[in-house]
């Protein structure tokens, strides 16, 4: 069941997403949070807004991976983005139901990106597809013509399934 986090807990999450998606990002991401913490560890595991997952903390790495509904709240929130690949909109359906994106259907990526970078799928009418992680750089990803760029964890689609 999610909590409020302590106030270690919340600045911790905030550093994070600022480290791993851009200075401001943590504050709007993680406003009016709750957490789940690991029954083992105690960890931060899992982030809510209201019912819904936002984000999880990998305990792998201690990055974040987002699911559909955080992206939705980056988009919603914040003018800039971080982390979004442009992709074209025949292939939104595919991806939209947890499909990989290729290479080849990339129209744009931010140069930022680097490999195992977490990023948000959008088609050409900026809607959100999915999210998922960088298999190639955000440069790499606009002149491949092979090969998946973006391994998609969750597609939109999914998420409506499960809520």
């Amino acid at each position: 069941m999610p909590i409020r986090p302590t106030t270690l807990q919340l600045r911790k999450v905030i550093g994070v997403a600022d480290y791993q998606f851009g200075l401001g990002v943590g504050k709007v991401l993680f406003d009016r949070s709750r957490i789940v913490c690991s029954r083992k560890t105690g960890r931060v595991r899992h982030i809510y807004r209201g019912d819904k997952l936002i984000a999880t903390l990998r305990p792998t790495d201690g990055y974040l991976a987002l699911t559909p509904h955080g992206a939705r709240i980056l988009l919603d929130k914040m003018k800039v983005v971080p982390n979004t690949v442009t992709v074209q909109s025949d292939v939104a359906e595919f991806i939209t139901k947890g499909g990989d994106v290729f290479a080849k259907h990339i129209v744009h990526a931010a140069d930022t990106i680097r490999p195992s970078d977490e990023v948000i799928v959008l088609n050409e009418s900026g809607d959100l597809l999915g999210v998922g992680s960088a298999l190639l750089s955000g440069n790499d990803m606009k002149y491949f013509r092979r090969g998946v760029a973006v391994r998609v964890r969750r597609g939109v689609e999914e998420a409506h399934v499960e809520a």
